[in-house]
């Protein structure tokens, strides 16, 4: 059992391991916090969504922005579409599963919002149709997914694909790449900066 759980360590560690060694992978997420800070000067939001874990993670991500990371400072706008369970009830009842965030797009996202959609697959259909409501809708897109990207890398403006095909390795670091952009928006807009 205590080789099983160091190995579990070490698939972790070395997972992180080729994403700090990938400079392309890593300016990626450069860009991508850089976008987020533009898109908060421009008093614009983010918008998340994943399924499973990766709603945990969408949760979390807008927590730390609205609430804080590293230090006190203002809120900063961002909704995870994964918590009314009114509306997500309303929408799955009246429109099926797959609306669930396409239709909370249309109803909430704005031209100039950032929309990050978290999947390990990058091919869960309800963050594909919301890539879709979001490319009529003049929303800047980010997928957070595994090794291939699947149908997301193709439909996102920014795809940062974890170099994993293990679910549980993939959403480690999807967390850490969320925490990153977090630390970097918060300390561009209330810390010293760069």
């Amino acid at each position: 059992m205590q080789n099983f759980i160091n190995n579990q360590i070490k698939d972790s560690y070395e997972v992180k391991k080729s994403i700090l060694e990938n400079d392309e992978l890593t300016t990626l997420i450069k860009i991508v916090a850089e976008k987020a800070i533009e898109v908060y000067r421009s008093n614009k939001k983010t918008l998340l969504a994943g399924n499973g874990g990766s709603a945990a993670d969408a949760q979390h991500i807008a927590g730390e922005f609205v609430s804080r990371f590293y230090f006190d400072r203002p809120g900063i706008p961002s909704i995870a579409l994964t918590t009314d369970t009114s509306i997500l009830t309303a929408i799955g009842n009246d429109y099926g599963y797959e609306e669930l965030f396409a239709r909370q797009i249309q109803a909430n996202g704005v031209e100039g919002d950032m929309f990050i959609g978290i999947s390990t697959s990058g091919n869960s259909k309800n963050i594909i149709k919301a890539l879709h409501a979001c490319k009529e809708k003049g929303i800047i897109t980010v997928g957070l997914t595994g090794q291939s990207g699947g149908q997301m890398a193709e439909l996102c403006d920014y795809c940062i694909k974890v170099p994993s095909n293990e679910t549980p390795r993939i959403q480690e670091s999807h967390i850490l790449i969320g925490h990153i952009i977090c630390a970097v928006v918060e300390e561009a807009l209330f810390g010293k900066g760069f």
